[in-house]
């Protein structure tokens, strides 16, 4: 079977319910671009982008690590990232999808992507904190960000798969949404692996409920470097292997549990914590948002701080923490901060460094 080609689309793909042909949308691009709302002229920049007889597409980076910075993907890959996403998820042609996230970055790209390459009939809508609110149609498949799912609990059974993407699933949210008929993914990637290389499925009744596992995509098989962080090799979407900053526990080439980033580990008195594992502790006692970090100790060297978002009573918490038996000794915060509100990225994903600024505990 021939692999379909970057400016070509699918017979069956549908734009808010018109069939286009590669010169309509082009024109559909420039109708965005010039008349649209900006996060149409978004969707219009992008089609334009993606429709010219270049073998490239710049795109940026989340800045989760860092500011964010543009890179080059080949489109050649991107069309197969689609084709292993609509393998692994059964869309056919003619498969109804939502678009509710901002086409400035990978995502909500991706989406448009996996539309015009699978020949989905694709809705968009302008990306907000509570994208079913605004739509009076059921889909086949969507993708959000957590805060989406979070306000959008009482209408998720208007979508049949949802990928949640952008920032980690919090365990308060998990348990909401574990018995629901949607079938929800939480999904692991990055820019630079074209979004989604694995995921894992959310439901309450998986015989792995201790050790929830991604899966990866087909084409896609993992391993571990010396500090124990993911490495992915997928030939198909990068051409050499991504050496990541996430430490995991290999169960198989295709499968693994992530634990947590390895510039978050904490380097206390000679043990080496991984914040990650202890928020997941933390999760069944304190309901806030909330995260854990290491801040200079002169005894210990690093010492584990909790930072809860929102009006916190300290002592409360501190409480609580004291007579939790599920947290060993050396995990128990020596501090805790709270703040009304985190810093964060565009998606929802909690910058921990610059939180901690705007707290004035380091410089």
């Amino acid at each position: 079977m021939t692999k379909p080609k970057y400016n070509e689309i699918h017979a069956q793909f549908k734009f808010n319910g018109f069939h286009p042909s590669v010169d309509e949308l082009k024109e559909i691009g420039y109708s965005l671009i010039k008349e649209g709302e900006p996060f149409e002229q978004l969707i219009g920049d992008f089609l334009l982008d993606w429709l010219d007889e270049k073998p490239t597409l710049e795109v940026k980076t989340s800045g989760s690590t860092g500011k964010p910075k543009p890179i080059l993907l080949k489109k050649s890959r991107m069309v197969n990232s689609a084709l292993a996403t609509g393998d692994f998820f059964g869309l056919e042609p003619g498969s109804s999808a939502l678009l509710c996230l901002p086409c400035d970055f990978i995502a909500g790209k991706m989406m448009l992507i996996r539309a015009m390459v699978l020949g989905l009939e694709m809705d968009y809508i302008e990306p907000s904190s509570n994208p079913l609110g605004l739509i009076s149609n059921s889909y086949d498949f969507c993708a959000m960000v957590p805060l989406q799912l979070e306000n959008s609990l009482e209408r998720l059974n208007d979508i049949s798969t949802l990928l949640i993407g952008g920032a980690p699933i919090s365990n308060i949210l998990e348990k909401k949404i574990e018995r629901e008929s949607t079938a929800i993914f939480e999904t692991y990637g990055m820019t630079e692996t074209i979004t989604h290389i694995a995921v894992r499925e959310i439901h309450a009744d998986r015989s792995d409920k201790d050790e929830p596992r991604f899966k990866t995509l087909p084409r896609v098989t993992v391993s571990k470097d010396h500090r124990g962080c993911l490495v992915i090799d997928a030939p198909e979407i990068c051409d050499d292997k991504v050496i990541t900053n996430d430490l995991v526990h290999l169960i198989s080439k295709t499968e693994f549990k992530w634990l947590g980033r390895y510039d978050n580990v904490i380097n206390s008195g000679g043990v080496k914590l991984i914040p990650e594992q202890i928020e997941a502790k933390l999760a069944q006692i304190i309901t806030n948002r909330f995260f854990v970090t290491g801040l200079p100790d002169v005894r210990l060297g690093h010492k584990p701080v909790l930072v809860v978002e929102g009006e916190t009573d300290v002592e409360i918490v501190s409480q609580k923490i004291a007579g939790f038996p599920s947290l060993e000794k050396y995990e128990a915060p020596k501090a805790i901060y709270s703040i009304p509100k985190f810093k964060e990225t565009e998606n929802g994903k909690i910058l921990r460094h610059e939180t901690l600024k705007f707290l004035e505990i380091i410089s």
